[in-house]
């Protein structure tokens, strides 16, 4: 388990600050347990923080208006998120639930700016973070509109190890086959069919609670 020193210690943008700004950004940062189908942010409110996950699994999802849940992306342990919300000015469009006891950290919105204005690396990451968040909505959209569902549960694995948004994740996730299965939009049983499939095919192993990435690439082109 990450603490929340270690954890901004491996976050990109925090390698250009200097031992005191550090210090002064730790000290402001408050963190907070969330239990397994806890809220760690909700649509509506407003958007006062910059979160990031320390330890644990968070889902960020919504509900449409006859109520069926869509789930948009999981967050592991080292991803943040939140800032075009901050950018916006508005009430935040989306859940975020913590699909098993996670702890999270909430960075408030006047060090978020502090950082904006007095760090050019700082900017250049929250750049290149929006880019690939971004990208990784525009393929989920192509995802769920063109893929079998054990394409599904790939490219939504493989979505959880780029290292730009989730730095420090090595080869094995902790994750269940019911978490996989809410991210991809699956029951825990589909989900696990298509995990045997992949495992068959050579790119992954399931393993008791988690899964180890043999073949990430494989993991990023797998049609069925």
């Amino acid at each position: 388990m990450f603490t929340l020193g270690e954890m901004l210690h491996a976050s990109l943008w925090s390698r250009s600050l200097s031992p005191e700004q550090m210090k002064r950004v730790e000290s402001e940062i408050k963190t907070r347990q969330v239990p397994a189908g806890g809220f760690v942010c909700r649509k509506g409110e407003s958007v006062d923080h910059w979160i990031g996950v320390i330890d644990g699994l968070v889902k960020m999802t919504n509900l449409s208006a006859d109520g069926k849940p869509t789930t948009f992306t999981g967050l592991p342990a080292g991803g943040w998120f939140g800032e075009g919300s901050l950018f916006k000015e508005e009430p935040r469009r989306y859940d975020v639930v913590a699909l098993r006891n996670s702890v999270v950290a909430y960075m408030p919105k006047s060090t978020f700016i502090r950082l904006l204005d007095t760090s050019i690396d700082f900017n250049r990451f929250l750049l290149i973070q929006l880019n690939e968040r971004l990208g990784q909505f525009i393929a989920m959209v192509e995802y769920d509109r063109l893929l079998e569902p054990d394409a599904r549960v790939a490219r939504s694995l493989a979505a959880m190890f780029n290292p730009y948004l989730y730095p420090g994740i090595g080869p094995q996730l902790q994750i269940s086959q019911e978490e996989i299965g809410y991210l991809a939009g699956l029951s825990r049983q589909r989900a696990n069919q298509a995990l045997k499939t992949l495992e068959k095919a050579g790119l992954l192993r399931v393993e008791y609670g988690s899964i180890t990435v043999l073949d990430l690439e494989g993991l990023r082109n797998f049609e069925g």
